[in-house]
């Protein structure tokens, strides 16, 4: 842990990434000057610790839903946007989101009207 000495990698910098972290996404170069970071910084350890367990978290409780692929198309495209430092658009990711969330739902129960009916008796 931290003796109040400054670290070789700023809090800032294992803060800003620290999902690419979280998700194996960074190189293995970077990994390890993370992982020294963090067992040196509690309060870094801290917010790592709590960001995993928000993941299992989400993935245990809505990692069975299906992500419409529109949804999954604007998500990746926004953060191909961020990542290459380009201005991101002002939108409601939210309100889109919940717009395509409930399209597909709409979709869904079309789709189960049309298979799901009794048929006419004679």
């Amino acid at each position: 842990m931290s003796r109040g000495e400054p670290h070789e990698t700023d809090c800032s910098e294992v803060l800003d990434h620290l999902y690419e972290f979280l998700d194996h996404e960074m190189p293995a170069g970077e990994c390890a000057k993370f992982e020294v970071h963090i067992d040196e910084c509690s309060p870094c350890l801290e917010k790592y610790g709590l960001e995993q367990a928000v993941k299992k978290l989400v993935k245990r409780c809505c990692g069975h839903d299906d992500v419409p692929a529109d949804l999954r198309s604007k998500v990746m495209s926004r953060i191909d946007l961020i990542r290459s430092g380009q201005a991101v658009p002002d939108q409601d990711v939210v309100a889109e989101a919940r717009a395509a969330e409930a399209a597909a739902r709409a979709a869904k129960a079309a789709g189960d009207r049309g298979t799901g009916q009794r048929p006419a008796e004679a």
